[in-house]
Parts: structure tokens; sequence; C-alpha cells
């Protein structure tokens, strides 16, 4: 099967960057038909992501995608920041667009409006309005639906509308599209936060309020864990905390908490079903703290910070566990997989010069992704208001999901 096809441009109006992004995808096709034996069947299934600049002319906009396209089906979504390549645009207008030929049957594009009827999913891509009540329960419903449990994607982040494309435009609830066992993809998820302290087991909690942590009252354990006696000094106090956040995780013998696809802790880091969330409050009265989430006694938190170093770090492990997975591992007989094709959800915290320099952190990836050979892989993807992966939440994450050839 053939790779994957990119166009991605920036320009202040929707219509040109759409013609210029086009323009590359079409170049690339005719390239692709012309090598003998490229096997390429019709395009079918499209991905793409625009900025919020374009946010008010997102129906104009899938219609053209459309009209310049007849029968490739549609499905993307809003961010303040699109990626394509190597290339991040933050906060301009701008589109990335990427093309494939999966046969028929292997993809059923789904949204509230469509439901899935025609394949037997085992993974979906997934998109979402981050207002859509629920939220949550929505995503482990939709995992629950395909055979693997795992979703990829993320929410649309706009200062507009949160619009999401699936062969329409929509707003609130959630879309993608699934994919049949015989699409063959590889998923991992890194993590941008470091722990300040030990992880410890949630003995006390109401709802976001954590009382106990390990028996002991909350409060303490986080100013422990900060070095810091008491909150005496507001000046030293608040700056510290600010930057504070918490990771949650299942407590051990839970469905998400011995999920055999989780990559487990490494000391000093956080393991992939660890979710990050806001340290939203301090109750001094009750030494307790409050999260921006629902706890349940048994969970496991750690408060920590975001570490550019450790995320860079962790990024680059991801794309070498996936390097090595299409590789066989090394295993003699083993025949190496080619990546056709890649997606890749980061947060709207992580992108920018958070990673050193402009697309800094796209370049991570390629250059890890290829290891060093300076081929880039096809690759399109947003910048998120959340990330989505397995039935999990997370934020301060990148989801990277690369299309194989079969093994």
């Amino acid at each position: 099967m053939p790779g994957f096809l990119t166009g991605h441009a920036t320009h202040p109006d929707w219509r040109a960057a759409v013609a210029l992004a086009a323009a590359q995808v079409d170049a690339r096709h005719a390239a692709q038909e012309g090598q003998a034996g490229s096997g390429s069947g019709p395009l079918s299934l499209g991905f793409a992501y625009f900025s919020d600049h374009y946010a008010a002319h997102a129906e104009a906009l899938h219609a053209e995608l459309r009209q310049r396209w007849p029968g490739v089906a549609w499905v993307g979504s809003v961010g303040v920041g699109v990626c394509a390549g190597t290339a991040e645009y933050i906060d301009e207008p701008a589109l990335a667009l990427m093309l494939c030929a999966l046969p028929a049957g292997r993809f059923e594009v789904f949204s509230g409006a469509r439901k899935l009827r025609h394949i037997t999913p085992d993974a979906a891509l997934v998109h979402a309005d981050p207002a859509t009540p629920d939220l949550q329960e929505l995503i482990v419903e939709m995992a629950d639906r395909t055979e693997s449990g795992y979703l990829f994607g993320g929410l649309s982040s706009s200062r507009g509308a949160a619009s999401h494309l699936a062969d329409g435009v929509w707003q609130g609830g959630l879309s993608g599209v699934a994919f049949t066992r015989d699409v063959a993809l590889i998923s991992r998820v890194t993590q941008g936060c470091q722990p300040v302290g030990p992880t410890r087991t949630v003995t006390g909690c109401e709802r976001n309020i954590v009382t106990e942590l390990d028996g002991e009252a909350a409060l303490p354990c986080l100013l422990r864990d900060l070095g810091m006696q008491n909150l005496d000094d507001p000046r030293t106090a608040l700056p510290r905390l600010r930057a504070t956040l918490v990771g949650l995780s299942d407590a051990a013998g839970t469905t998400s908490g011995t999920n055999p696809s989780a990559t487990p802790a490494r000391p000093g880091q956080f393991g992939t079903d660890t979710r990050v969330r806001h340290l939203v409050g301090l109750d001094p009265g009750r030494h307790a703290v409050a999260v921006a989430d629902v706890l349940q006694p048994g969970m496991r938190l750690a408060f920590c910070q975001r570490d550019v170093n450790a995320a860079r770090r962790d990024l680059v492990r991801i794309c070498s566990e996936i390097r090595d997975e299409l590789d066989g591992h090394g295993e003699a007989g083993s025949t190496p997989r080619r990546i056709l094709g890649a997606l890749y959800i980061s947060c709207t915290g992580r992108g920018g010069p958070h990673f050193g320099g402009p697309s800094a952190e796209l370049k991570i990836v390629q250059h890890a992704l290829g290891g060093g050979s300076g081929e880039e892989v096809p690759l399109v993807g947003f910048f998120a208001a959340g990330e989505i992966a397995r039935h999990h939440l997370y934020g301060y994450t990148g989801v990277l999901t690369v299309f194989t050839e079969p093994a």
C-alpha cells in the first residue's frame, strides 16, 4: 500500500490555504501514481485539521474539500494550532491535510447523528467538543464498542466554535472514524510532567477534595513534596503552588489499573495510565487539596510539575518504541514494516516554544521516527484541549499514532 499524502499551508484566506495544501497533495498523488507497481486504489479517507482562524468557515471549508476530492470521507478538528511534517502552526491561519486509499470496509466514519453499523471496529480516532456533558462517560462507552478498547484523538481547541469533522461539521458530542483490525496501527502516549514526590494512595476523598493520602492529611504531603514548611508567606508559596499539578491513576486491580497495553512508570516518571489534572484549591482548615477531577478511594496520586527535559526524553522514547516494534524488536526472520502515515495530537500547553524553539516538538518526532535517516514521515495533527488514548482523557501529553504496512 502506498504512503499517505499530505499538504499544509498558512494563509489569511482559508480558500487560498486549501488550494495551496491541495496542490501539494495532488502533486504527491501524481508522483505516486506514476511509480510502477504502486498499487494505489482511489483515495477514500481524509484527515483535516484547521486553525481556529478558520473556525467560522468550517462548513464552507468542508464543502470545498468534498468538492475537490469526491468520494473521500473527511474527519478532523479545529485547533488553536495544527501541525504537519516538521511544521507547527500556532495561533496563525493554517490548514493540514492527509489523504489515504484505505479499502472500503476497513473504516467507517461516525458521529452523534451517524452510528457505526457496517464494520466491527477494532480501534477509533475520536474528536470531541470539550464542552460536551459527561464527556468522560462517552469516551468510555465508545472505547467499549471497539474490540481492542483503544481510542486515540483529542478535544477540539478553539477561541470560537469547537467544531469537529465527520462527513459533516459538528459541535457538541464526539465523532471520528473507526478502523477494523485489517488497518495496522501503533499508538503511544507521551507524558509532559514529572513527579516531585512519591506516588501515594488516596485514602480519604469527597468528590474532588483529597483529605488523606496514605492515611496522612493531604495538604502536609503537598507542602513536604514542594519543600515548604507552611503557607505563611504567600509571595513564596503561590508561584510554587500554581506550577504544581496532580498525576492520577486508577487503583490496582481495576480495569484500567491492570491495563496490559499501558506502559508502566519508570523511576521518576509517569506511566501512560497517569492523567494529569490541575490543582484547583487548598483547604487549610481541613488540611485538604482540591483537584480538577472526581476521585475514588484507592486511586494513586502524585504531585508533579511540567518538565521540558522529561517531556523531550519521553517523546523520543515512544518514537523509539514504535520503531522497535516496526523492526520486529530485532528478532531473527522478522520483516521490518514501513510507516505509511501518522497522526500526532499534542496538548495546547506543549506547543510553540515549550520544547525550545519553533516546531521543535514536531522535529523531535520526525527525527526519532525516522531514526535520523532524514526521511520525513507523512504526518498531520493538532494541538488539543485534551488528549484521548484508550478510555482516558489526558492533559499535557502527546498521542502519536502511526499507520503501517500489515505485519
